[in-house]
């Protein structure tokens, strides 16, 4: 294949013909690759025998948007600087080379001249280092005549060999081998770095308004002798010493509501949680959650707060209170649309289901083809009902209210309409943001939902909540009335990156083991 004029190869070899088969392919790509891997690793040996493979550390002066910052002083003045990074690509002819170097905010050319140098100092950078490797760079600014700022370089330190080469087509990676792959999506890919950037970012931001709210931030157990506080199933660990099961939590709300019983007033943890379900878009096993609870506050004080929280991180991390997701503009800057549970779905499905029975509830998602699961109660078959027909249409952000009680056994029943809770879900783009309840703070009518739960279990519903004694020991040492809110800290992140898929925003994602 021809190569551009300027262009430097560090590893060049005739791939041969096509393959025939996928077998085939794959067979020359590893084959391929080992010769690529045996080629550096001879370039390593060789490099050795004349400087330190792997320093122990390499000062800068600058990072890359430091040297941009302040280019202008800089280059006046000639003052040298020192800078480092990835080596991301070779261009040159004969004596002279430019070498892009990568660090994490940015690129700058590095500028190296054999006459400079010398010849064995211009080999080691122009015939034994490659594509991948890290290198300190020691120089004075410039930009050339096409812009590109450079560093003359004076001197250079190899600072780690890549043994393995960088994908050669950054840009056609698939989210598998992304996610998989994480380290080889950050280096190649500027807009992964700047996505989880702004994941810290948006983390800072909603410490900083928990703050201003008056809100503690407080840490719970991860390993738990019971677990607690949503509808999942839990991943189960053994702990020797003590000789006894533990789960890791799947929710953190009973810990935090007992701080709230020992007179914390406004308590709030962004804590990982880890629940046995499917994967998708949507859902990872691990995941990241904002629980907060404030004291003497029902749902309608939460839901306040939640759009004072969302409003505040649309105004910061998007344009005028207004963000574009999958190519739809959400706008929160005006008052979030309120709609009831029950209204949602009779809207959808033509009837009033909060009079239908079992079985009437059961035809409808059969009628639908909808499958039925071992266990599902009526909670379970109205909140899959409302997931297939209302959840979809839910775009702009939209808290959905006053659940059946069924579905939700830890919230306080609704003041006004029997056999509802005061709950409310926000749907934002189709799927759910986050959740809130006035928070259920009587002992006895908690101890009753925990055995309508145990009662669903043993019917077979795997997902049911167990019987927590302990935390009705601390509700009967009095529990103020209490409003409860989740965040889907993930979820949270997908909308305000325009991300697809929760991978896109964790660093490290749950993947299906790879095949031998």
């Amino acid at each position: 294949m021809a190569r551009k004029q300027n262009d430097v190869a560090t590893e060049d070899h005739d791939p041969g013909p096509a393959p025939a088969d996928a077998a085939a392919a794959a067979a020359q790509e590893s084959e391929n690759l080992r010769k690529l891997i045996a080629g550096r690793l001879e370039k390593m040996a060789e490099l050795g025998q004349r400087t330190e493979l792997y320093p122990y550390a390499y000062r800068r002066t600058h990072d890359s948007s430091q040297l941009r910052a302040h280019e202008q002083d800089l280059t006046a003045a000639g003052t040298p600087v020192r800078f480092a990074g990835r080596l991301m690509a070779k261009r040159g002819t004969g004596k002279t080379l430019f070498v892009p170097v990568q660090d994490e905010s940015g690129r700058v050319q590095a500028y190296f001249k054999q006459d400079e140098l010398g010849e064995e100092r211009f080999r080691q950078v122009n015939k034994l280092m490659d594509i991948g490797d890290w290198i300190g760079v020691e120089g004075t600014l410039f930009r050339t005549r096409t812009g590109e700022l450079t560093i003359h370089a004076t001197d250079f330190t190899f600072l780690a060999k890549a043994i393995r080469p960088l994908p050669e087509k950054y840009h056609e990676m698939g989210l598998e081998l992304k996610s998989r792959r994480r380290h080889l999506d950050l280096a190649m890919n500027q807009e992964s770095r700047d996505r989880f950037r702004r994941r810290s970012a948006v983390i800072a931001d909603i410490r900083a308004f928990f703050a201003a709210e008056g809100f503690l931030e407080v840490e719970t157990p991860v390993l738990q002798p019971l677990y607690g506080g949503a509808t999942a199933r839990p991943f189960t660990t053994r702990h020797n010493a003590l000789d006894t099961t533990l789960y890791l939590r799947i929710a953190d709300e009973l810990y935090l509501k007992r701080l709230i019983i020992g007179g914390l007033e406004k308590v709030y943890e962004i804590a990982k949680d880890f629940r046995n379900e499917g994967m998708d878009r949507t859902h990872n096993p691990e995941f990241t959650m904002l629980e907060c609870y404030a004291a003497y506050w029902d749902y309608t004080d939460m839901m306040d707060l939640t759009e004072r929280l969302l409003r505040r991180l649309a105004l910061n991390f998007g344009d005028e209170g207004r963000l574009t997701y999958g190519g739809v503009e959400l706008d929160f800057s005006l008052p979030f649309a309120r709609v009831r549970f029950m209204d949602a779905l009779a809207e959808r499905t033509g009837g009033d289901l909060m009079a239908a029975t079992d079985d009437e509830i059961a035809a409808e998602l059969q009628r639908r083809s909808i499958p039925l699961k071992k266990g599902m109660g009526r909670d379970k078959m109205l909140d899959v009902l409302f997931s297939e027909l209302v959840e979809p249409q839910l775009v702009q952000p939209t808290f959905v209210m006053d659940h059946p009680k069924e579905l939700s056994p830890l919230a306080k029943g609704h003041r006004a309409t029997p056999g509802l809770v005061e709950r409310f879900e926000l749907f934002v783009a189709g799927f759910e943001l986050a959740n809130s309840f006035s928070e259920l703070n009587d002992p006895r009518e908690q101890r009753a939902r925990f055995a309508d739960q145990r009662a669903l279990a043993e019917a077979g519903d795997d997902e049911a909540q167990p019987v927590d004694e302990d935390f009705l020991q601390a509700m009967e040492a009095g529990m103020p009335p209490t409003g409860g809110l989740g965040v889907g800290i993930d979820r949270l992140i997908m909308l305000l990156t325009d991300s697809n898929n929760i991978r896109d925003v964790l660093l490290f994602p749950h993947m299906r083991p790879e095949a031998d």
